[in-house]
């Protein structure tokens, strides 16, 4: 009877512990248990640790909640400007209803893979190739608007959609090399012409200085003449200075003037004046004053009693041609008369 007893014990515990391993199930942390029970969802979301099911009845499926990284292979479109280009990208989503990804779809991956696709070559189609190549961040919300829209009935969350490469063909690689490289060198002459605008400015305002000031331009050709001279065996052709030719021009006039005001007015030599007379009067052509005409000389002061000139010779008188305040000593008056 106990033996009996016994025997019923231990059939009961191996059956209490094969019931205990059949039922136990655990579900890891980056994991939610979805349970059903002859087909139909039972319960709620079985969170992550130890949990226990009904063998041959319940079934327990695990659905990873972490977010997955699905690279979307290259689709090959038309752009909007009718340029033909190959376009991959990668969707980065996450489950974040394990019972909806479970029920309502039967491979939300595959599910989203191929939604990413059509998306991505309706995408190519509405763009123009500018936008794919230089405006990827508006394209990229665009993608992930359209595939999170059908995705979230499926409990799946799109977090971002990156667009990866843009393959275009080769005649249209060289097209754009050659725009770009005209466009560089548009810019590089409007930059060119910029700098001379500024340049000639520069220069017209250091030549409107030196103007003013002259010394400038003779110290800038002072120092062009030493920049010049540092080279070995050079040769160096100066320009004559303009101002030194002014300065003899007027060295005579200067001399002249000063001449003048040192001496004064005076009596005129080889001049004789006759009662009656006006002072002043100069000396006739050919005539040297103060000395006496040579033989081929013919020219002689001759005076009329009354005032008037003639051509008989007259005897020299002494020169009573003074300046008014002022005394001076008598001059001898040269001979004047014409020689045979």
């Amino acid at each position: 009877m106990v033996e009996d007893l016994l025997v019923a014990a231990a059939m009961a515990g191996s059956a209490g512990v094969v019931y205990l391993a059949a039922a136990a199930r655990i579900v890891k942390q980056y994991e939610r248990g979805v349970v059903l029970r002859l087909g139909r969802l039972r319960g709620t979301i079985r969170p992550p640790g130890f949990t226990l099911i009904i063998p041959f009845v319940d079934r327990l499926h695990k659905v990873n909640m972490q977010i997955v990284t699905m690279p979307v292979p290259a689709q090959e479109g038309i752009t909007r400007d009718n340029v033909t280009v190959r376009v991959d990208a990668v969707v980065y989503f996450k489950v974040v209803d394990a019972a909806s990804a479970l029920i309502k779809v039967e491979d939300y991956k595959f599910a989203v893979s191929q939604m990413a696709q059509t998306s991505l070559r309706s995408i190519i189609g509405k763009s123009e190739l500018d936008d794919l190549l230089s405006n990827r961040e508006k394209l990229n919300e665009g993608l992930e608007l359209m595939i999170d829209s059908p995705a979230v009935g499926w409990g799946v969350q799109v977090d971002r959609v990156e667009i990866k490469d843009v393959s275009l063909p080769e005649t249209m690689k060289r097209s754009m090399a050659r725009q770009a490289e005209a466009d560089r060198e548009r810019r590089a002459r409007v930059i060119n012409a910029d700098a001379e605008f500024q340049a000639s400015k520069k220069l017209a305002e250091a030549a409107q200085q030196m103007a003013n000031t002259p010394a400038a331009l003779q110290l800038r050709l002072l120092q062009t003449v030493v920049a010049v001279a540092a080279e070995k065996n050079s040769t160096l052709v100066l320009p004559f200075p303009v101002e030194l030719l002014r300065f003899l021009e007027r060295a005579p006039l200067v001399a002249e003037h000063t001449h003048d005001h040192t001496q004064g007015p005076g009596p005129t030599p080889g001049l004789t004046q006759q009662p009656g007379q006006t002072p002043g009067l100069t000396p006739q052509t050919g005539q040297t004053p103060g000395l006496t005409p040579q033989p081929d000389d013919s020219a002689s002061l001759t005076q009329q009693s009354d005032g008037a000139p003639g051509h008989a010779a007259q005897e020299p008188q002494p020169a009573n041609n003074t300046t008014p305040g002022r005394t001076e000593e008598p001059h001898p008056t040269p001979d004047l008369t014409d020689r045979p």
